[in-house]
């Protein structure tokens, strides 16, 4: 054991525990042996975070009388700052009667790293009014600190701190200021702080991709990541891990072969969160083969790897798989709440609605503790699918957390598909009074009235929007061709080919027409006579993407979308139509869940 190792190693120590500490005193030579025994046995136990063993260290000082020096005490707060008892290592500090920079920045250090921000910060300016200067390590450090309410007021003091003292242009201050300024959302004044740096290492080109994704700017993320590796940027396994996060949000395929390709040329040793990426990216991009082929070739894998390929065979509703995965996982590895939210979701979007209720009662009654709100939210829609709308609102009412808009808005679509006017309007009054202005809620109402002939109500609707001047959050659909991202809004004007796009979706038009295609009117609020809403409905920023790959790539290619927002009724139908006319298979990506359709037929089974 290494407490027993280090106690060996201070049997000098030990022995003079019986002497007198003037005896100590007058052995300066065995004092000098003591100081080299006991460093080499606190930087043992601090490199393998031994506390148990640091404690019986710092007690046999105490025991033979022997006050460490400013060095040694130091050390002792970093000991247990690494190990995690910060109570220990303040009782130190504050027992030090000489104080360097060093000593101060090891445990606001500590408290930084043990997510205990408002102490880093406190005991910084005690620091400062006791006139020592802090160094690079102690701004870097504090910065990791400001957070909360306070974070960016607080960032902005640092940084003032940071530019009177000139770290601001230090590599680690840098870094550390461009991170923070990221993840509190201020990317501009993160890329303007990434700008002003003279060099830039691994850490701080890695920290503003990461900035950029963390923010959903995913394009942004993966052409500034291009431009850094153009200019000989260094790449980590962490530098690829964050940009395949990126590609993930892009659902950019071509990139992420791509990405994969220069991974294994490297020949990176094994990073875990990496092979997790790889596998989320590939479920994303619609590549479950490739997922699964990463996943299985894992040495060796944790629940996030099982979460991983879980939640991509839930994303393509292939429920059955994630029943078999789930019971080979549990012969592996503990679940989790992320495991159980994927399973449940797995078994909502795959249709297994009585399997997923099982589990559930289970769970309730075995592992209560693992469900939130986003657990109860899967059976909800579970519920909803089976046509089961009461008992949904029943459980929405008796489980013990507050319902959110995504609850109230599963529940809602479900009483569209199975056209409950009831159920309806009950949910759709409670999202309006959590969410006045989101358009969502009142065109699902609308559709709701319309399939019931209920015009007046439809019209009551309408004019409910007018008034509360709902905004709808416009619709926007992407595709990657020759790895270049097209991007198509509602009605596209600026598309260097619309003429050529226009005159396609009129052909296609007339094609599935012929073949049955009746337009979903009822998708369309706006007080118009049916001619104009099938030409709104035709500028649907899917429809532009569908024609757009139709048009782009051969027959044998399978045409792949992504849609930031849910996929109307309308623009579904469509695209089935699509595919069993023009023999395509398309991949459909919304905000929800994948849409495989193939031949007139969709993996969600019309219920999304």
């Amino acid at each position: 054991m290494l407490a027993a190792r280090c106690l060996r190693r201070l049997k000098m120590a030990v022995r003079l525990e019986c002497r007198s500490a003037s005896a100590v005193a007058a052995l300066p030579a065995a004092g000098a042996a003591r100081f080299h025994d006991f460093d080499a046995a606190v930087t043992e136990c601090i490199e393998r975070r031994e506390l148990r063993a640091g404690r019986q260290v710092h007690a046999r000082m105490v025991a033979a009388g022997y006050r460490p020096a400013l060095y040694l005490a130091t050390r002792l707060v970093i000991m247990y700052a690494r190990c995690g008892a910060l109570g220990d290592a303040r009782n130190v500090l504050d027992g030090m009667p000489e104080r360097n920079v060093v000593s101060w920045t090891a445990m606001i250090s500590g408290y930084s790293q043990n997510e205990r921000p408002a102490e880093a910060m406190e005991l910084f300016v005690t620091m400062l009014r006791a006139g020592c200067d802090p160094n690079e390590f102690t701004l870097a450090s504090v910065l990791t600190s400001c957070t909360g309410s306070q974070g960016i007021h607080q960032i902005k003091q640092v940084h003032a701190f940071a530019v009177k003292t000139n770290f601001e242009l230090h590599m680690f201050v840098g870094s550390a200021l461009l991170d923070i300024y990221a993840k509190s959302e201020n990317i501009k004044e993160a890329q303007r702080v990434f700008d002003m740096l003279p060099a830039r290492d691994v850490v701080s080109c890695t920290a503003i991709i990461s900035g950029y994704t963390q923010l959903g700017l995913d394009e942004e993320a993966l052409n500034l990541f291009r431009q850094l590796y153009n200019e000989g940027m260094q790449c980590n396994q962490v530098t690829f891990t964050t940009l395949l996060n990126a590609l993930s949000g892009l659902a950019s395929l071509d990139y992420g072969k791509q990405v994969h390709g220069l991974i294994l040329r490297k020949e990176l040793p094994f990073f875990m969160a990496l092979q997790n990426s790889l596998i989320d990216m590939y479920s994303k991009c619609g590549k479950l083969l490739y997922s699964r082929r990463v996943f299985d070739n894992m040495p060796e894998r944790s629940v996030v790897s099982w979460n991983a390929i879980l939640m991509g065979y839930g994303r393509h509703g292939l429920a059955h798989e994630v029943s078999q995965l789930f019971a080979s996982m549990r012969e592996e590895v503990k679940p989790d709440s992320v495991t159980l939210l994927a399973v449940l979701s797995g078994y909502s979007h795959g249709g297994m609605v009585d399997e997923g209720l099982d589990i559930f009662d289970l769970l309730v009654k075995e592992q209560s503790t693992l469900l939130n709100i986003e657990h109860y939210g899967c059976v909800i829609d579970l519920l909803g699918r089976s046509g089961r709308l009461k008992k949904a609102l029943n459980l929405i009412q008796k489980m013990p957390f507050e319902p959110t808009r995504a609850i109230w808005g599963s529940l809602l679509g479900a009483c569209r598909v199975h056209a409950n006017v009831h159920v309806g309007e009950l949910v759709s009054q409670k999202l309006l009074e959590i969410e006045p202005e989101n358009a969502g809620s009142y065109v699902i109402l609308s559709n709701i009235y319309a399939a019931a002939g209920m015009w007046k109500d439809v019209f009551r609707v309408r004019k409910l929007m007018l008034k509360k001047t709902v905004i709808k959050e416009p619709g926007r659909s992407w595709m990657i061709l020759d790895k270049v991202i097209h991007t198509f809004h509602s009605n596209e004007r600026f598309h260097p080919r619309k003429e050529d796009i226009d005159a396609k979706i009129k052909e296609i038009y007339v094609a599935i027409k012929a073949a049955g295609f009746v337009p979903d009117l009822s998708c369309v609020l706006h007080d118009v006579d049916d001619e104009q809403k099938e030409r709104m409905l035709l500028g649907h920023s899917e429809k532009l993407a569908i024609t757009f790959g139709l048009m782009s790539t051969p027959s044998g290619l399978t045409i792949r979308v992504m849609k930031n927002l849910r996929i109307c009724v309308d623009c579904h139908n469509f695209a089935k139509f699509v595919s069993k006319v023009y023999g395509r298979e398309i991949s459909l990506r919304d905000k929800n869940r994948f849409h495989l359709i193939t031949e007139g037929a969709c993996t969600c089974g019309d219920y999304w």
